[in-house]
């Protein structure tokens, strides 16, 4: 009989996924790593570089903050001091002289804060009779890097007054409801409104000259008259302001619109204050190839009732604050066009000018 031929198809037999197991493979690979990495982080963690100083004896402390204080690395030379202190028994006059010592290396880097609070534990923790001197000296010299006069002057009220129990400056001047006004809280609101004015002079003087002109603003304070005149306008201004506060003015439409009109221009201002100290640093050279390529711009006028008489061409130095404004003037206007321009090509301004044309013209 012959064999009928079988058209079906033959049954396909299931292979077995091996996805699965590479996904569970793959799981504990990921799982092994981030153990060992975990592993490794704790490890670390156990040695911290910033604690290796714990095992110093205080003159191996003091050898490495030498050695790093030698290679201008001040930040790091008091980081070394504040390690040691925190993990080493010191005694009283040793730990005053170390924290003295962590606020003369900060005070070297430009952080005149740090440094004053690190003098004042100094003075709380003991008070070597070789360290006070030096201590004063420093705090002043930080108080005026900081350009925080009012403090300084109260700060030497305090050093020189012995046997008065009362702070310099603590005298209640005011009183709004509970708050108590200070001579000290006073001085602050006058220093810090002179410091926005003079923002906007940053940018074109250094450090120490606008420091000049604060010193000058601040005798214009010193008569109690004068004070007693700043106090009336500041109080008049803040109950006003906290009046508006209970009224929930700021929350009106115009309101709102005002205040961000106000942080708009405020912000811009800051942002161009910023550039223009950035990028305006006038030295000597430049005063001088400013002066001889523009002397004509620099003479004595002509004396109007003799007719023989001619102008006088001024000396560098007698035209030197004349050259100053004017050379400032043109990089103030350059730097300032140049970043206006910059961002206009950032956020992609288009001005159409001839919209602005009336059609009949």
């Amino acid at each position: 009989m012959e064999d009928k031929l079988d058209f079906s198809l033959p049954e396909k037999k299931q292979k077995k996924s091996i996805i699965p197991k590479i996904s569970i493979i793959l799981l504990l690979v990921l799982i092994g790593l981030a153990a060992a990495n975990l592993l490794m982080k704790s490890s670390y963690k156990a040695l911290p570089v910033e604690n290796i100083s714990s095992s110093f004896s205080a003159e191996q402390a003091k050898g490495l903050a030498a050695k790093l204080a030698g290679r201008n690395l001040y930040t790091r030379a008091a980081k070394v001091w504040q390690d040691y202190l925190s993990l080493a028994e010191v005694p009283d006059t040793e730990r005053a002289k170390m924290l003295f010592q962590i606020g003369t290396l900060l005070e070297k880097t430009g952080k005149y804060e740090e440094a004053v609070e690190y003098y004042y534990r100094s003075e709380i923790t003991a008070k070597p009779t070789e360290l006070e001197p030096q201590i004063n000296t420093h705090i002043k010299n930080c108080f005026e890097k900081l350009g925080k006069f009012s403090a300084l002057r109260y700060e030497l009220m305090d050093r020189t007054s012995y046997g008065k129990k009362s702070e310099a400056g603590g005298k209640i001047i005011a009183e709004i409801g509970a708050e108590k006004i200070t001579e000290a809280d006073l001085d602050a609101y006058i220093e810090r409104t002179i410091d926005n004015q003079l923002a906007s002079m940053a940018a074109f003087m250094t450090t120490e000259q606008i420091n000049e002109q604060k010193k000058k603003i601040l005798e214009q304070y010193k008569s109690p008259s004068a004070k007693q005149e700043f106090l009336q306008s500041w109080l008049a201004q803040e109950v006003l302001y906290r009046q508006a506060l209970e009224e929930e003015l700021s929350q009106e439409p115009e309101a709102k619109i005002l205040i961000e009109d106000l942080v708009r221009s405020a912000l811009s201002q800051q942002l161009m204050n910023r550039e223009l100290a950035d990028k305006i640093n006038i030295t000597e050279t430049d005063l001088q190839t400013y002066y001889t390529a523009n002397k004509d711009k620099f003479v004595e006028p002509a004396d109007k009732e003799d007719p023989n008489s001619t102008e006088k061409q001024k000396s560098f130095e007698e035209a030197r604050q004349q050259v100053i404004t004017e050379l400032l003037s043109q990089k103030r206007q350059d730097v300032q066009m140049d970043l206006i321009k910059q961002m206009m090509d950032k956020f992609d301004v288009i001005i159409h000018s001839s919209a602005l044309i009336p059609k009949d013209q």
